[in-house]
């Protein structure tokens, strides 16, 4: 069920970025009078699910689910139809139209996901508002694991900077550290800066959750008993853990992390209660847990911040451009050779594998939708900035060719542009089943 709700949610998700994007191109296509042939959802190769013809244009969807296409008559594109080309230009085509047209129509779809991720932003923060944990709020420094001391954090650092900026929203805080050349802490009373190291940047990417290693410090106060033999052990709720076998005990990860260890161990643990400390002996399952939780107590640190609607519109842009420029700096990471990001990269089938799915329980799943529409909006805009790169076969190659028709003052040959477009679409069907073979290789492996 949880899968199939995935795939679902990625198939709506491509659905509407896709026929937005399209929709982009279609409609100012039609309003300077260029006939588009066709407008499909996937991609239709040999033969299409659906077709419908409705006027001059044929509607549809297709069967392979890697995007959409609006095909415009005169036009060099994906298709590779070229024997139109060698007649005459007809006023209705696209090549007849002006140059400043032409760019107009290119550049619709990656401004329609722009706008639709700057929709959907503002709305979230309209209705939802968003909520983060504040760091300036713990007085404790940070967990540091081995993966952060490899960066050069040691323990007992606060961080103060990432490259000269503060940045007290967590989870951001964690993607910052990793995207950062220095870093600047309080360590021992003292301010230091260092660069952050690539070799610790390498281990967390080794780990399943690459932003792990950062975690907030609070006490080992237990507001959640699951395990009946705890509570027969007489631990309750309230108690605070203040030792393990004589050891002191100051933070709740240090007592999870001696009960890890301690695998089909019995643990004499001193707790607070009531002012007074009581001995205990807890025994921790084979398994290396004793079923209990503290975490109720970090809602002290989340805060959740209101806009109006004015507010919000503004700070759908900022998401946005906040989003994108995540999502280019991640770049430095996956071509850094210490690093190998490319490593954690995945296609459609890790893109699956990660839809966000809101889990009751009770063990029922269903879609969360504020978290549907975040991914969507930064996908949006993502498929924005990725169709303006200069690619022959993405929308970026035929804008940088109109421009400079526009400056030079005539148009790139005709066989140039057909050319261009064939190592264009090679070039990105073979990045496609590249990134898709990846998928496969990791499933094979277990590795997804």
């Amino acid at each position: 069920m949880e899968l199939a709700i995935k795939i679902f949610q990625f198939i709506l998700s491509i659905s509407i970025l896709v026929i937005l994007h399209e929709l982009g191109h279609f409609l100012p296509a039609k309003y300077f009078k260029t006939k588009v042939e066709k407008f499909y959802l996937f991609f239709d190769p040999y033969f299409s699910l659906v077709k419908k013809k409705i006027g001059e244009t044929e509607y549809g969807i297709g069967w392979l689910p890697f995007g959409g296409y609006v095909k415009i008559a005169g036009m060099v594109d994906e298709s590779m139809d070229t024997e139109q080309l060698k007649q005459p230009a007809q006023p209705w085509e696209f090549r007849a139209k002006p140059a400043w047209q032409r760019l107009i129509i290119m550049l619709g779809g990656v401004t329609v996901n722009f706008f639709l991720a700057w929709i959907i932003y503002g709305c979230l923060s309209f209705f939802n508002g968003e909520t983060s944990f504040d760091t300036a709020k713990v007085d404790a420094p940070m967990n540091y694991t081995n993966v952060a001391k490899g960066m050069g954090f040691k323990d007992g650092d606060k961080i103060l900077k990432v490259d000269g900026k503060t940045q007290n929203n967590l989870d951001k805080l964690a993607l910052d550290v990793l995207l950062s050349d220095e870093i600047t802490v309080l360590r021992n009373g003292k301010e230091v800066t260092f660069p952050t190291n690539d070799d610790g940047k390498a281990m967390a990417f080794r780990d399943e959750n690459p932003r792990a290693f950062l975690t907030p410090r609070f006490p080992a106060v237990i507001d959640s008993i699951y395990n009946p033999k705890t509570l027969q052990a007489g631990l309750k709720v309230g108690d605070q853990v203040v030792a393990v076998d004589g050891k002191k005990i100051s933070y709740y990860d240090e007592f999870q992390e001696t009960v890890r260890n301690s695998p089909g161990k019995d643990l004499k643990v001193d707790v607070i209660r009531n002012g007074t400390i009581q001995p205990l002996v807890l025994s921790v399952s084979k398994e290396g847990t004793l079923g209990l939780a503290s975490y109720k107590q970090l809602t002290k640190f989340y805060e959740t911040k209101h806009f109006s609607f004015g507010e919000s519109i503004g700070r759908g842009f900022t998401r946005s451009i906040e989003s994108l420029t995540y999502q280019v700096k991640q770049f430095k990471l996956i071509f850094n050779s210490k690093v190998q990001g490319y490593k954690k990269v995945g296609g459609p089938l890790a893109i699956i594998k990660n839809m966000p799915v809101d889990k009751a329980k009770d063990g029922s799943v269903s879609i969360d939708w504020t978290l549907f529409w975040s991914f969507t909006a930064m996908f949006s805009v993502w498929l924005a900035f990725l169709n303006l790169i200069p690619i022959p076969g993405l929308d970026g190659g035929h804008v940088i060719f109109t421009l400079y028709e526009m400056i030079v003052g005539k148009p790139v040959p005709q066989k140039i542009l057909e050319n261009a477009q064939m190592v264009g679409v090679i070039f990105l069907l073979g990045l496609m089943l590249l990134i898709f073979g990846a998928d496969i290789f990791k499933i094979i492996t277990n590795k997804f």
